[in-house]
């Protein structure tokens, strides 16, 4: 069991975690005041304005991407899960917003010198072997014109120590998380059990833990400079901050 946790994550081990599941806890573990205060965050660490083309690399169900476009930004959302792509453009139908939404891999995209701004938001970023890493970073810095902005909001590996368990309830259904580290590998582990219409689902997901020097060393491998680092929504970083948010420019 513990190995096949601690390994990087096949294309179709995400999908199978990104699935209806991971929607239906959604608005209970990201509420839209939360979703709202980050889109601010966003939209302020990445210099955006009405018309900025932005992409967001695992945009999963479109929290983000969706009001980012109702702020009068030109979104573009790549994902791989086609349940929360789906649920993405329901949404942004819903809203009244136009949303060019692509189904793929973040370690090989479709688009080369067109975005001002790229992210990667909520922990998306290391589900992969190291190589596989740096190449969604080389891919996404790609994508960017000249001068464009690329950030990135992971967790922050020195606040996350211990093993923890996280409970999520909606209504009679619960999402439990059971996390911990792998310290040889340095990944998080997320051992994931679903209680829902009586029936138990389980999901396992890893992701690469990296600190901000070794984004300053992938980042300008991208081509990136003028690296930077910011706590939760855009506050001072410091070691005890739960999120690392970092921004490197083109």
């Amino acid at each position: 069991m513990r190995d096949e946790m601690s390994n990087p994550l096949t294309s179709t081990k995400l999908e199978e975690y990104f699935s209806e599941d991971y929607f239906h806890f959604g608005d209970v573990v990201n509420p839209p005041e939360k979703s709202d205060r980050e889109v601010e965050a966003i939209w302020q660490l990445l210099s955006l304005r009405e018309g900025s083309s932005v992409l967001e690399l695992g945009c999963g169900y479109g929290r983000i991407t969706n009001r980012l476009a109702e702020k009068g930004a030109r979104v573009a959302g790549l994902d791989i899960s086609p349940v929360l792509l789906k649920k993405a453009e329901a949404d942004a139908a819903e809203r009244g917003v136009d949303v060019e939404y692509v189904l793929g891999d973040m370690r090989s995209l479709p688009w080369r010198d067109r975005f001002d701004a790229a992210f990667l938001w909520y922990t998306t970023f290391g589900y992969f072997d190291d190589a596989d890493n740096e190449r969604v970073l080389l891919e996404a810095a790609s994508s960017l014109r000249k001068g464009g902005r690329l950030l990135i909001d992971h967790s922050n590996r020195f606040a996350l120590l211990r093993r923890d368990c996280y409970v999520t309830q909606r209504n009679d259904d619960l999402r439990i998380d059971i996390m911990s580290n792998d310290v040889l590998t340095d990944r998080r582990i997320c051992e994931r059990i679903i209680v829902r219409n009586g029936c138990v689902r389980r999901a396992h997901l890893s992701y690469g833990q990296y600190g901000f020097s070794q984004y300053v060393r992938m980042l300008r491998s991208a081509g990136l400079e003028t690296i930077d680092a910011y706590g939760q929504e855009g506050g001072a970083f410091t070691s005890d901050s739960p999120r690392l948010l970092v921004v490197a420019r083109k």
